[in-house]
């Protein structure tokens, strides 16, 4: 299984964004680097890692993995959780860059659990219906959990297992129709076997 972790930070990341992607593309990944660091501040990730690099990995896999060129599909990327995590709306994310952008994130936004909600059941319906997502958030939801999975022993015991049942019921379908994706999943799933295995 590949490991996608080389970019950390957008000095980074930028050298590797230049051989492969236009100049604009790269002006737009830019800003919406920009953008996202200043929604997401301090945050942190559950590893204790700064949010910035989670979502520098899921670019990451998009651009040096699977080979994605689309502006839209690459800063949604970028984007992806700060409609989720942060303050930031929608409207502030189509004001920027645009209505595809947004709707992308849109896809990829677990909604926040009502009031007498359970919020892991409002989270099994949201995995549900991205198999009704358009190509783009799609490719953006599978590099998100790739980024997540391919470090998925850092968390505790009981959280891979359950992460790993997660994506393989939920999000190892959607790669079926991107071969590289599709692979590199196939891949992951056989590294990561014995979380499958019952625990004796």
């Amino acid at each position: 299984m590949k490991i996608f972790t080389d970019w950390h930070t957008w000095d980074e990341a930028e050298p590797g964004l230049r051989a492969r992607l236009p100049a604009a593309t790269v002006a737009q990944l830019h800003r919406a680097v920009l953008f996202a660091a200043a929604y997401h501040g301090e945050q942190r990730r559950p590893t204790g890692t700064p949010y910035l690099e989670h979502l520098l990995e899921a670019l990451e896999v998009l651009v040096r993995g699977a080979g994605l060129t689309d502006p839209e599909v690459l800063s949604a990327a970028v984007l992806h959780d700060v409609v989720e995590d942060t303050a930031c709306t929608p409207a502030d994310i189509a004001a920027a860059f645009g209505d595809q952008v947004a709707g992308f994130v849109g896809w990829v936004t677990i909604p926040r659990a009502a009031a007498g909600e359970d919020k892991a059941a409002v989270k099994e319906a949201y995995l549900s219906r991205l198999r009704q997502a358009p190509r783009g958030a799609i490719l953006v939801k599978l590099a998100d959990r790739a980024s997540n999975v391919q470090t998925l022993r850092n968390l505790p015991p009981a959280k891979q297992r359950s992460y790993y049942a997660q994506t393989l019921r939920y999000i190892v379908p959607l790669a079926a129709t991107e071969p590289w994706f599709a692979g590199w999943y196939a891949d992951w799933q056989r590294d990561f076997a014995d979380l499958g295995e019952p625990v004796s």
